[in-house]
């Protein structure tokens, strides 16, 4: 038998995650990138962060600068910003991680799933066939293949040319 461990998953798995006040976008460095806080890319509209508790490896999450909960709220300059950094993910990710597909979508308010529905986000899912298996069903336990701070040095340098 062969043991699969992600022990940084428990805090989401046990609820005790994301539960810090304030907005983890917001609070991130206003800098071009932060490992710590997870930013990948800060522009002045727009930034990208990978998603600390990933449904899968690469998770981002693109925000806007200003704090917004919704799509409507968004000014137009705002909506190319961050459509422009979904869509350079998109392609950061399929050259470093050659997905087969993405999910990627927003969930606007609390009862669609935003466990952050102050501050408007997109996530970006990279997804593989046969990605997430019994795994997931029966322990609601995820396997994810690199660990994030690996996958976040493997990212940055494409994100950093972006704001060059």
């Amino acid at each position: 038998m062969q043991t699969l461990w992600a022990p940084w998953r428990m805090e989401y798995i046990k609820g005790k995650a994301g539960k810090e006040p304030g907005c983890i976008f917001c609070a991130a460095p206003d800098q071009p990138y932060a490992k710590a806080a997870l930013l990948l890319c800060r522009q002045p509209l727009a930034a990208v962060f990978m998603n600390r508790y990933p449904y899968a490896n690469g998770h981002l999450l693109v925000a806007p600068a200003r704090h917004v909960a919704d799509l409507t709220d968004l000014t137009a300059a705002e909506q190319a910003a961050c459509l422009r950094l979904l869509t350079a993910s998109v392609a950061i990710l399929r050259r470093h991680l050659n997905p087969d597909g993405f999910n990627l979508g927003v969930n606007l308010g609390p009862v669609a799933g935003a466990g952050l529905a102050d501050h408007l986000h997109w996530h970006l899912v990279p997804r593989w066939e046969g990605d997430h298996n019994f795994m997931t069903v029966l322990a609601e336990v995820r396997t994810i293949p690199e660990h994030i701070a690996a996958t976040f040095d493997r990212l940055l340098p494409d994100f950093q040319a972006l704001t060059a």
